[in-house]
């Protein structure tokens, strides 16, 4: 059965991004209009929890509690606090300045894996600092202890336009969506085993989206990942392919299910609602949309 999307909030063109739910609240980001607002199921109100984010975009809660946010403005992920202030992590890989991060998840033991992205909108002020020559998934991380400072090293080398990102219950797996709409270009949803030393090695393609004479089919932006281990990818548009939708795949690749979203495209979808059973997703054209009683549970790491 498909599940019924109900429309919660619309900028009227803005785009919507991250999502992360905060125990009450499902945050998310508008991230044009430099906010993070708020989403209460119990209330049904719309607030602005923080105002100037410069373009944050993937929003993930770490295992000290406080909200990361991938913020595309200033080429870096900040860390921050329930008082308003922030506060700067890593923005080099091994003294360059990385890319745009762009959606981000966090683990049990305190890292961050971000996908990190050419964005056509251009940083904040003097454009000195040129884009890497590859687009990849990186990992942010605090160095050793006591003088414990943030470094940041790259995942992935053979991803060409990394999009979403999630992990495994067991967070043994990472999944990332590898999206280029251009004719010619990669459009996977793609599982990378974790080793133990933090790399990842050879990934499996769980997906691939296809195209035909309309066009290519627009493939994954955001994912998520239940209780069981499915994984829930947003992908798609009106102008080929079967339209906006979120699919739920196996861990193996199976397609379980797939459910048409309202016309939109589709940016991000993230689990919520005090039973942890409603699905929400974030689209391109700025509307934030919920599905109720989904059968499937989000995942909770802390």
């Amino acid at each position: 059965m498909s599940w019924s999307f109900e429309k919660l909030f619309e900028t009227g063109g803005r785009p919507l991004g991250g999502l992360a739910w905060d125990g009450e609240k499902m945050l998310f980001a508008d991230v044009n209009d430099n906010a993070i607002r708020s989403f209460n199921p119990q209330s049904r109100a719309i607030n602005i929890e923080r105002k100037f984010t410069n373009r944050v975009n993937g929003i993930a809660f770490g295992n000290d509690g406080a909200l990361y946010g991938c913020q595309e403005g200033s080429r870096r992920v900040i860390r921050m606090l329930n008082d308003g202030s922030s506060t700067s992590t890593a923005t080099q890989l091994h003294g360059v300045s990385h890319n745009h991060p762009h959606l981000v998840v966090a683990d049990s033991k305190g890292r961050f894996l971000f996908t990190d992205c050419y964005h056509p909108l251009l940083a904040s002020g003097p454009q000195v600092f040129p884009m890497l020559d590859h687009q990849s998934v990186l990992r942010l991380h605090l160095g050793p202890r006591p003088q414990s400072h943030w470094e940041v090293e790259r995942i992935t080398f053979d991803t060409n336009r990394p999009r979403g990102v999630a992990l495994s219950p067991d967070e043994k797996t990472l999944y990332v969506s590898d999206t280029s709409n251009e004719r010619g270009g990669v459009r996977e949803i793609r599982a990378y085993p974790i080793q133990e030393d933090g790399s990842v090695g050879p990934f499996i393609v769980i997906h691939t989206f296809g195209q035909d004479y309309r066009g290519v089919h627009r493939g994954a932006e955001g994912l998520s990942v239940d209780q069981d281990g499915n994984i829930f990818a947003v992908a798609g548009s009106k102008k080929s392919g079967p339209g906006p939708m979120v699919y739920v795949f196996s861990p193996d690749g199976s397609i379980k299910g797939s459910h048409p979203l309202p016309e939109s495209l589709p940016t991000n979808c993230a689990f919520g609602d005090k039973e942890g059973d409603s699905l929400y997703v974030t689209t391109e054209d700025g509307l934030l949309l919920r599905a109720t009683h989904v059968g499937s549970k989000g995942l909770t790491r802390f």
